[in-house]
């Protein structure tokens, strides 16, 4: 008798949670996930658009977030001078620069007001973050 019910106990232990699992799974599958939708949605796991790859991003858009960054976190002359330094590194960014040292002087306005941030202006890219800076004092 003991032997019997062993074998029920393994059976059930080995039966159990994937009844368990697969109820669960249905139970997931069959919830309304559009709000207001009178229509009953299905999630499927054979959908076509399953695993669309992410646009990678430019690396000149990389660097002028990080140097955008860099600024509210330390100041514009920092920013500048890394910059400088990942043009000299990379001579492929060179072409960007001068609408990244812009960008960075309009960010300096926005941050500093445009008497201060003006004393951050160095060579740059063809003095384009002083270009940015009165660019963004024009504006406002």
């Amino acid at each position: 008798m003991t032997h019997t019910a062993r074998r029920i106990g393994r059976s059930l232990a080995l039966v159990l949670p994937v009844v368990l699992v697969l109820s669960g799974t249905l139970a997931v599958t069959s919830v309304p996930w559009a709000g207001q939708s009178t229509e009953s949605q299905m999630l499927t796991a054979s959908s076509q658009n399953v695993s669309v790859r992410a646009k990678s991003r430019a690396p000149q858009d990389i660097l002028l977030d990080r140097l955008l960054a860099e600024l509210q976190e330390k100041d514009a002359g920092t920013a500048l001078t890394h910059l400088q330094r990942e043009v000299e590194a990379r001579p492929s960014l060179a072409k960007h620069c001068m609408s990244i040292a812009r960008a960075l002087g309009r960010a300096a306005v926005e941050r500093y007001g445009p008497t201060r941030a003006q004393t951050f202006s160095r060579p740059v890219c063809d003095l384009s973050f002083a270009t940015g800076v009165s660019q963004q004092t024009q504006g406002s």
